[in-house]
């Protein structure tokens, strides 16, 4: 959990965390505001919802909840630090039909996204963090992307990215992310993987403040390929990858057979997992973290997170839905923004900069120090003169 902020005088100094309501029929807005419920959070960063307050108050009504109300602004300069705020991205009448995939819930989902996006990139807010849209109803000419992930790459014309999954357990990682599993084998190449390695690798020391991390890199087929009877990827293709990481000081390791591997404690041993397609990862991190996980967008400029849960239509509006997903997501957002503001402080200024402005420190010293002798002198002077002069001897 990030650190607490009580102070009061420093409410300026708190980080906007942008969040984008997702799809209206889903458990998005459910979600959102079971974890703003809790007021500690409230005290930690300044939450800005980018949405609608009368599809706000409809989640509202519909779970019962009496205690809760958004501060409704304008733009995020307005946002009251102690309070969370909402955005309306709309201000039309807007059908909520819970559990149902709409048209008009898919143009909402990218209203509320572009809007919250446009604003990072002024920087406006500081983070980012969606709730689950519906990835076929948002397909517009202005978002044909399979995901998130996808679009925000292009938005911040960001080609090296790599979706991350986070939880307390594991950090796990796809080589190739939201594409038809037939189409796994012929993407992934020795360049790709090598890409993604160094991604991880980076986002592992800036992001979440690991030192020299330690890569496990899975394989392909399955018992990763053992030693080529059962494929040839393994060998010919993630191993020289692997070599390469090694040679440019980076502690990747494997490929390891993915069943074997998360069927131990073997995961338990390395910072990060880079798998090599989207179920291989996201199947053992959903089983073991699936109320609590996080899916993070490492490479990018910015800072963005989401729960790692869907829209959920089955329970939405029946309030079963957990917001635990949701508020570690925030959290993960505002540790990665102050990590990243600790690791950039630290390696702002190269060494010979340094050195320069200890050079001038020590020409400012060693100067008071000569003025400071000056007076010294002129002082004892002055004493020597008081104890001398006519009239002051004691002895007459």
């Amino acid at each position: 959990m990030p650190r607490n902020n009580n102070d009061e005088h420093n409410t300026e100094k708190l980080i906007k965390v942008g969040i984008t309501h997702g799809d209206v029929n889903g458990i998005g807005y459910e979600v959102i505001i079971k974890a703003f419920q809790d007021p500690r959070i409230i005290q930690m960063y300044t939450p800005i919802v980018y949405g609608a307050s009368k599809v706000a108050s409809y989640h509202r009504k519909t779970l019962s909840v009496g205690d809760f109300t958004f501060n409704l602004i304008k733009s995020p300069e307005q946002a009251h630090p102690r309070k969370p705020n909402i955005i309306n991205c709309v201000n039309t009448e807007v059908k909520i039909e819970l559990g149902k995939s709409t048209a008009i819930a898919g143009e909402l989902s990218l209203l509320a996204l572009e809007q919250a996006v446009n604003d990072l990139k002024k920087n406006k807010i500081d983070v980012l963090v969606t709730a689950p849209i519906n990835k076929k109803n948002i397909q517009t000419s202005g978002f044909d992307f399979p995901g998130h992930t996808e679009y925000l790459a292009r938005r911040f014309e960001t080609e090296d990215y790599l979706m991350l999954m986070v939880s307390k357990q594991l950090r796990i990682g796809v080589v190739t992310g939201h594409i038809p599993i037939n189409q796994v084998p012929e993407a992934i190449n020795k360049d790709l993987i090598l890409q993604k390695i160094k991604i991880m690798n980076h986002s592992l020391i800036r992001d979440f403040n690991i030192r020299k991390p330690r890569i496990a890199i899975l394989g392909l087929n399955p018992h990763a390929g053992d030693e080529g009877l059962l494929g040839k990827e393994e060998q010919e293709i993630i191993k020289p990858a692997i070599d390469q990481a090694n040679e440019e000081n980076m502690l990747a390791f494997g490929p390891y057979p993915a069943d074997g591997f998360f069927g131990s404690d073997t995961f338990g041993q390395f910072d990060g997992i880079l798998a090599m397609y989207h179920d291989q990862g996201l199947i053992p991190f959903k089983t073991m973290s699936f109320d609590s996980g996080v899916n993070f967008t490492a490479g990018l400029p910015i800072v963005r997170t989401s729960p790692a849960h869907g829209t959920a239509y089955s329970i939405a509006g029946k309030n079963q839905a957990s917001e635990s997903s949701m508020r570690e997501a925030v959290y993960l957002a505002v540790d990665i923004y102050s990590n990243r503001e600790l690791h950039d402080e630290i390696n702002r200024k190269p060494l010979n900069v340094s050195l320069e402005e200890l050079q001038n420190n020590q020409n400012n010293h060693e100067a008071e120090e000569e003025q400071a002798g000056k007076a010294d002198n002129k002082q004892d002077s002055s004493n020597n003169y008081q104890k001398h002069k006519p009239g002051n001897n004691t002895n007459g």
